[in-house]
């Protein structure tokens, strides 16, 4: 009954390899299904607050962001190149650090891929609303926001956000191969929208308005990075895949790393593009930056295109994460952490009730709760997740240095004792609010786990 204690790698595999999941994914789907994650309401809509932050320096920003993202990457290669089994960093700490430490990172990362959904549906529906009143329609004002979501306006129900998760829903209840596809589709018409930005906008940059370039110093950046962070998140989301890549070991590092440096590139460029041609004190409450700089440069029917950019990007950040917060349950449910129906398979091979749970819940999440509630909660979890990730590699090393590595995480310890100080460090600039809930979440989960999880647990079972 010891709550420390591991699932074997060989058993994890065989399971891997007889499991129901099909393997359909390649390395051209992976990188795509991370960019699908990644490029969204990041580079769409927290530029602007992020260019209020720290200025032109945003760019900065953005490079320490993704220098964190970039080493827990690195972790996260190695692990899924050695156990390519369902369930990312949750599967990996079963096997090296213990059941607990496994329920409680598998518990973060429901809280995690969750809010995101939830988060970026709210910015798909902010999106979709100004598209619709190009046209001259609008959605009713109380189901058009969240309940205290617009100050002095009375609001109940955001019915934008919730339909757009119940689309997507039904995408993913039709299997993986099916929602790829659509995933597929969608990056490539937001990154060439992206491109036709940089395009564009190139021209119109004014070096003056990069001028004071950290108008807030080394605080602002900090600050910016912490919040621009959440333009990060979904690259691990690649890993809970790993059941349903046709050759992991190969594949999966290429579309972890991959996807994020492919990201990192448009963030940098984007940014420096969008303060060189609007001064940054003019992004202040902007939820269309983007847009907006095309607008300032006079460039009002290409701005037209971003906007439907921005609606598709977001889309396939919630496709993917939803689909990362499925496989999430399935793996629990099926280490009988969580209950047995949550792992159970449609005729096409999708985990179909766990894929309707979280429509469901957290599309109505999306609905109720104000986007600003929901993003900073989303990047502590994903930040505590990718602390975690790099302690385990070095256990690893230190536990099976005999383990045969098709990737190996360079510079061990040094890398995942990087990848722990930047995420500790943005940690340390979000708001004590978001501690207090997340260390709510936590202490709920440990109730769960000591209440049900530990004793349905398969390995209690077995022994």
């Amino acid at each position: 009954m010891s709550i420390f204690r591991t699932k074997d790698f060989d058993a994890m595999r065989a399971t891997s390899a007889s499991g129901g999941l099909r393997k359909v994914l390649g390395p051209v789907d992976l990188v795509l299904m991370g960019i699908g994650a990644i490029v969204g309401t990041g580079i769409f809509v927290l530029t602007g607050s992020g260019a209020t932050t720290a200025g032109p320096a945003l760019v900065l920003s953005f490079v320490v962001a993704a220098f964190a993202c970039g080493f827990a990457a690195l972790c996260y290669a190695e692990f899924a190149s050695i156990l390519p089994v369902a369930g990312g960093i949750y599967t990996y700490s079963y096997a090296i650090l213990g059941e607990i430490i496994a329920w409680m990172i598998g518990w973060d990362l429901i809280l995690e891929y969750g809010l995101v959904t939830s988060a970026v549906s709210v910015g798909w529906s902010g999106y979709f609303q100004s598209l619709l009143g190009g046209f001259g329609l609008q959605i009713p004002v109380a189901l058009s926001a969240a309940p205290g979501a617009i100050p002095g306006v009375t609001t109940f129900f955001n019915l934008p956000a919730f339909l757009i998760m119940m689309v997507l829903t039904i995408m993913l209840s039709l299997g993986v191969r099916e929602s790829a596809r659509i995933n597929n589709i969608m990056v490539a018409v937001k990154i060439g929208v992206v491109l036709l930005f940089i395009f564009v906008g190139v021209r119109h940059v004014a070096p003056a308005n990069w001028h004071p370039f950290m108008p807030y110093g080394a605080t602002g950046v900090m600050s910016a990075a912490a919040l621009v962070f959440f333009a990060f998140i979904g690259f691990d989301a690649v890993t809970t895949a790993a059941e349903e890549v046709k050759n992991p070991k190969r594949d999966l590092p290429i579309g972890i790393i991959g996807s994020l440096a492919v990201c990192t590139v448009l963030y940098v460029v984007v940014t420096a593009i969008m303060t060189g041609i609007v001064p940054f004190t003019q992004f202040k409450g902007i939820d269309h930056p983007v847009s907006l700089a095309l607008q300032f440069a006079g460039e009002n029917w290409f701005a037209g295109f971003v906007d439907l950019g921005a609606i598709l990007g977001m889309s396939t950040v919630i496709l993917v994460m939803a689909f990362g917060q499925t496989r999430v349950l399935y793996a629990m449910s099926r280490d009988g952490l969580l209950p047995k129906r949550l792992s159970a398979l449609s005729g096409n091979g999708t985990p179909i009730v766990a894929t309707w749970l979280v429509g469901i819940v957290f599309g109505l999440l999306g609905a109720l709760v104000p986007l600003q509630v929901l993003g900073e909660l989303a990047n502590i979890g994903t930040l505590a997740a990718f602390c975690l990730v790099s302690v385990a590699v070095i256990v690893l090393r230190k536990k099976r240095p005999d383990l045969k590595r098709a990737f190996s995480c360079p510079g061990v310890p040094v890398i995942p004792g990087l990848a722990i100080l930047f995420c500790g460090a943005l940690m340390v600039f979000l708001s004590a609010v978001t501690w207090i809930a997340f260390a709510i979440w936590l202490a709920i989960g440990l109730v769960v786990y000591f209440t049900y999880a530990r004793h349905h647990s398969a390995l209690n079972q077995v022994r």
